[in-house]
């Protein structure tokens, strides 16, 4: 929401005035001089929208703001030219609205769009918000990343390197919201003051890593060619894409980085497919090269990659995990249930090339239970299992 400066207004009277974190507001406003405003600059503010209603015979702006359970001056301050004397009946008058709902409904067949258009919307009413690009697709779809909070542990999470695994991105886009209700509003989540995190904590969220992979799923193979004819032949002939993995080009991602690569694809299928196959080299695929210069531009602490299935936490790589990793992994499946397991004959994934090149804690997450993909039935539960996961990858 937009809001308009007077005379004497400063960013610490907002905070109080609409019960906002100062910092939020800085944070919203990075193009500002936060310590000289100027009269009728323009300030966001975040956490709420501003909403048209029409004035009813008796109204007063008191009645309003009353009624909308709104400070009187965050109508003025929306309203800049608006004379309170001069009401009209039928004139319409914007009014501040505190948003405390979810923006997101992860309870759906998730598509990218619905996520380009989420985060869209929650970048609007939450402008501390970072949204940027890490690259594009083979079919040129966006791969955004958001970051979010101020603190120096940076943190990395990231969902759907598979494509049927695409439940993992409503998951993580409802932790994100969640985590964005909870640091406006001083709400804490399970006990925990979220903006005390905000402070601690940079998180980067890099919520479809294989966009191509998961419109192949939902949506059945692209009308534009040579795609679809190759897409159907690299699946046995099939249009059925539930058991499908890879990205257009038939490329596990997360077969894609280098740590012992070669050994991975040895044994691995060595052309296109549905899965497994890891390319003709390390980092071929535009998705994964996105995701290794990401990871060596951020310099994480430790990253959490979330796939399906299984209730798992693998979290070691060749005996190159730091010592704290097992602690850490410990704390993920006390607040999970989870169960951790260090080593698993696999290479070349994310986590283990992290690992490998860092030292540094690496974690590889598997939701939920069955065939993938799984059903949107198990969302509620596969949420509340990995809210504590989440929540730990920031308090730790």
């Amino acid at each position: 929401m937009n809001i308009t400066v007077r005379p004497g207004d400063s960013l610490w009277y907002y905070s109080q005035l609409f019960r906002v974190p100062l910092q939020l507001i800085i944070d919203s406003n990075r193009d500002a001089n936060s310590q000289v405003l100027s009269v009728g600059q323009r300030i966001r503010i975040p956490g709420y929208v501003a909403f048209e209603v029409q004035v009813a015979q008796g109204d007063s702006l008191w009645l309003i703001a009353q009624r909308r359970n709104v400070p009187l001056e965050a109508i003025f301050l929306v309203n800049p030219m608006l004379d309170p004397n001069r009401l009209r009946v039928g004139q319409t008058i914007r009014v501040p609205l505190r948003i405390t709902w979810r923006l997101v409904n992860g309870k759906q067949t998730y598509s990218y769009e619905t996520m380009v258009n989420d985060l869209r919307r929650l970048q609007s009413v939450y402008p501390f918000l970072l949204n940027t690009s890490i690259g594009n697709s083979v079919l040129g779809k966006s791969i955004p990343e958001i970051r979010i909070g101020t603190g120096t542990k940076r943190v990395h999470y990231n969902a759907s390197f598979h494509a049927n695994e695409w439940i993992t991105t409503p998951v993580v886009m409802t932790f994100l919201n969640d985590y964005l209700l909870s640091v406006t509003n001083q709400t804490p989540i399970r006990g925990l003051d979220m903006f005390s995190l905000y402070r601690q904590s940079n998180l980067s969220i890099v919520p479809m890593v294989n966009p191509d992979g998961v419109t192949l799923v939902q949506q059945g193979p692209p009308a534009i060619e040579p795609w679809r004819t190759r897409v159907v032949q690299w699946n046995n002939g099939s249009t059925d894409f539930s058991g499908w993995k890879a990205n257009i080009r038939g490329v596990d991602l997360n077969d894609q980085f280098p740590a012992n690569w070669d050994l991975e694809r040895a044994r691995n299928p060595k052309r296109p497919g549905p899965r497994d196959y890891g390319g003709e080299r390390p980092l071929s695929e535009p998705e994964a090269i996105a995701m290794a210069d990401l990871t060596k531009e951020r310099d994480f602490a430790w990253v959490l990659a979330f796939h399906t299935q299984g209730r798992v936490i693998y979290w070691g790589y060749q005996g190159l995990e730091p010592p704290y990793s097992r602690m850490m992994v410990n704390e993920f499946s006390r607040v999970s249930g989870y169960v951790p397991v260090q080593t698993l004959e696999s290479y070349a994934g994310y986590k283990d090339w992290f690992i490998q090149d860092w030292r540094r804690p690496g974690f590889t997450v598997e939701l939920g239970s069955g065939i993938n993909p799984l059903p949107i039935s198990q969302f509620d539960e596969i949420y509340e299992e990995t809210l504590g996961i989440f929540l730990a990858g920031l308090y730790l």
